[in-house]
């Protein structure tokens, strides 16, 4: 059976944790695995604008001997004149494997019904767990573990903190997402990150207090106000959002050696001061690096279980 990566819990902690060892393993060597020389082609498809998404896919499809194949949404006939479905069947018997930043979940469950090669969810507004990869990758390269650590998520519940909430569980952190409470996640994420967490000895909570929230926190973690598709709310969300920026006196609330997060494009002054962004608690960097080396690990754990 044909594996996907739809949502951060389409993996189970062994297999989470087996991903992350393998991405340090290709970070430290970064043409070891060749999966898809021959070369095979990835498709990589974009509905929505992106820097980080678009380099990292492309360099690491590369980097495993094969061919990038991007397509931008205006340049093909998905959800116009053709179904996704058919896409998918058009897809599968040409490419590898179908990497797809795009705005439903629903079109990535329908493609991967309809695909037998792996399909991998690149960004939907439910969910980011490619994301998340590359952030707990960022996390035990600084901390040296993940279970048992204090994440602290501050911003909209939005799809960041959907996968904070369930990566997270899935490595037994403790997670606390802060945010206003009409902003709060979607229940079902929040009922299924607290059954993981009960099996995996984390925990998940909330809170609209950032100031009693970060304290004790080793990982503080933000995200823009105001997502894709959002601007029209900007003005609203900047006022029920003001309180809301990890900013120095925040981040002094924490513990000393905490680190800072977040998956950019940043608005300084907003969601994060200048002050943190560019100081020395940030691993920001770190984490839009590690992007590449997750995902490629990623793509070759979801090859080796296709064969």
């Amino acid at each position: 059976m044909t594996r996907h990566f739809l949502r951060d819990d389409d993996i189970t902690p062994s297999e989470q944790a087996e991903i992350l060892k393998l991405a340090l393993e290709l970070k430290a060597n970064p043409y070891s695995q060749k999966p898809f020389a021959g070369p095979k082609t990835v498709a990589v498809i974009f509905d929505k604008t992106s820097t980080r998404t678009r380099v990292s896919f492309a360099v690491g499809i590369s980097d495993l001997g094969g061919v990038p194949l991007v397509i931008d949404a205006q340049g093909s006939q998905m959800g116009a004149k053709e179904s996704v479905a058919d896409t998918a069947r058009v897809l599968e018997r040409q490419v590898a494997q179908i990497v797809w930043r795009t705005y439903a979940q629903s079109g990535l469950e329908e493609m991967a019904a309809f695909s037998k090669v792996p399909v991998i969810n690149a960004l939907s507004d439910e969910f980011h767990p490619c994301q998340l990869l590359a952030d707990l990758l960022t996390i035990q390269e600084h901390k040296g573990k993940l279970a048992g650590l204090k994440l602290v998520y501050i911003g909209d519940g939005n799809n960041m903190a959907n996968s904070y909430l369930l990566a997270g569980a899935i490595a037994a952190m403790h997670v606390v997402v802060v945010t206003p409470e009409k902003y709060l996640p979607a229940d079902e994420v929040i009922a299924r990150a607290d059954a993981i967490a009960f099996d995996t000895g984390g925990s998940v909570s909330f809170s609209s207090n950032p100031n009693e929230a970060v304290v004790g926190a080793d990982v503080l973690a933000t995200d823009t106000w105001v997502s894709m598709g959002q601007e029209s709310e900007k003005a609203q969300r900047v006022k029920d959002f003001a309180g809301f920026t990890i900013d120095a006196q925040l981040l002094a609330l924490a513990k000393p050696d905490a680190i800072v997060l977040h998956c950019l494009p940043a608005y300084r002054g907003y969601e994060i001061s200048a002050e943190v962004l560019d100081g020395s608690q940030a691993v920001i960097w770190d984490e839009a690096e590690n992007r590449l080396h997750a995902q490629k690990a990623l793509m070759v754990w979801l090859d080796q279980r296709a064969k």
